[in-house]
C-alpha cells in the first residue's frame, strides 16, 4: 500500500536513523521528513537518503499549525510517526517552557491535523520515553501498566503528550500507537548525550564528567534496535495501546565510562601511556536525577515478536567504532 509519512524530528539522532533505515526498506512509502533544525538536528546525518526518489525534507516548527496544515495537504498525509521533541533534562531544568511549547503543544498541533485529515488506513505513531514513569529502587521494572510520575521538566512535558495521544484515542477514536524507550545510544547521537560526551572527553584528554556517585542506572538500547522496533509497532501493534520498548542492558553512568575507557585505551591509546579511566571525574548530581530505569519489553517481545539483536558489549564497540572515524 502506498503511504506518504510525515516523519517529525528525522533529522535528530533516533529520527535520521530511522528515516535512513525507513527510506531503504520501503521505497514504496514517501517519507516527508519535518525538522525544525534545531541544535540537535543535522542533515549530515541523512546523507544515505538525501537524494532518494521516496525522500523529501521540510523545515518547520511542529508549533506552525499553518505550515502543519499545509503540509498534510500538500503531500497528502496518510500517516505520522512522531519524533520530533525537545529532549535533553538538562536543558529542560534551565529552560522547561521550550519543553513544553515542543513536546505538549506540538504534539496537540500534529494529533489535531492526524485527525482531520486521516483515513480509516492511517497510524499516527507517538515515540516517547520511559522518563514519563519516574524512578526505580534497586528491583523492578517499568511495564505499559506502571503509572506516570514524571521527575523533570522534560519528563513532565512528554508525560503530557503522551496523555493528549491517549486522550484522542479514547474521545475520538483516532488510530494512534504509542511506544516509550529506555536510552537509545549508537551512530550520529549528539554530542551532549552521555556516551557522545564521555567519547569525545576521553578522546580530547579532557576530564570525563559524571554526575553523583556516578550508580544512576540506565537501560540502554542500540538505537537500530529501536528503529526495528517501532517499525513492529507502526504496522502491527494495536490501535491505542502504548509497547515499551527497551534492551534489557543495564548499566551504571560509571560502568559505562568505564567500559568506554577500556575500550579506547585498546583502540586509541593515549600519548602518556595511561588508562583513559583517570580521566573519569565526578561533579555534582543534576536535580531531579532519577535514581534507576529498566524496562520490561515483555508485552513488545510477545505480542509483536521483537527482540534486541545488539547487546551493550557488541553494541558499544560498533558507537565507539562510528565516533572514531567521525572524529
Amino acid at each position: 500500500m502506498h503511504k506518504n509519512i510525515l516523519i517529525t524530528g528525522g533529522a535528530g539522532f533516533i529520527g535520521s536513523n530511522f528515516v535512513t533505515y525507513f527510506c531503504k526498506k520501503y521505497p514504496d512509502y514517501r517519507l516527508i521528513n519535518f525538522d525544525k533544525l534545531t541544535y540537535a538536528g543535522n542533515l549530515d546525518n541523512l546523507k544515505e537518503c538525501e537524494n532518494a526518489p521516496n525522500y523529501v525534507f521540510i523545515r518547520g516548527d511542529i508549533c506552525d499549525a499553518e505550515l502543519i496544515s499545509e503540509t498534510f495537504e500538500k503531500h497528502a498525509i496518510t500517516d505520522v510517526i512522531h519524533f520530533a521533541a525537545e529532549s535533553h533534562v538538562d536543558n529542560s531544568i534551565t529552560n522547561p517552557r521550550e519543553f513544553v511549547e515542543t513536546n505538549v503543544l506540538g504534539t496537540f498541533v500534529l494529533l489535531d491535523a492526524f485527525r482531520k485529515n486521516s483515513k480509516e488506513s492511517s497510524r499516527f505513531l507517538h515515540i516517547s520515553t520511559d522518563e514519563v514513569y519516574g524512578t526505580l529502587g534497586e528491583t523492578g521494572y517499568f511495564t505499559e501498566e506502571t503509572p506516570y510520575a514524571p521527575n523533570s521538566p522534560y519528563s513532565a512535558s512528554k508525560a503530557g503528550s503522551d496523555m493528549l495521544v491517549r486522550s484522542y484515542f479514547h474521545t475520538y477514536g483516532t488510530n494512534v500507537v504509542t511506544s516509550n524507550c529506555s536510552n537509545n545510544y549508537g551512530p550520529m547521537q549528539h554530542k551532549e548525550k552521555l556516551i557522545p560526551t564521555i567519547i569525545r572527553a576521553a578522546l580530547g584528554e579532557n576530564q570525563i564528567p559524571i554526575y553523583g556517585d556516578g550508580k544512576n542506572v540506565r537501560d540502554w538500547l542500540y538505537v537500530t534496535d529501536h528503529c526495528k522496533a517501532l517499525d513492529i509497532i507502526f504496522h502491527k501493534g494495536r490501535a491505542g495501546e502504548t509497547y515499551n520498548v527497551g534492551g534489557r542492558n543495564e548499566r551504571t553512568n560509571l560502568q559505562i565510562a568505564n567500559t568506554i575507557c577500556g575500550i579506547l585505551d585498546e583502540k586509541q591509546p593515549r600519548k602518556n601511556g595511561k588508562s583513559h579511566k583517570e580521566l573519569i571525574s565526578f561533579v555534582a548530581d543534576r536535580p531531579g536525577h532519577d535514581r534507576r530505569y529498566a524496562i520490561d519489553a515483555t508485552k513488545l517481545e510477545t505480542e509483536l515478536s521483537w527482540k534486541a539483536e545488539e547487546n551493550f558489549d557488541s553494541g558499544i564497540i560498533k558507537t565507539i567504532e562510528w565516533y572514531l572515524n567521525a572524529f
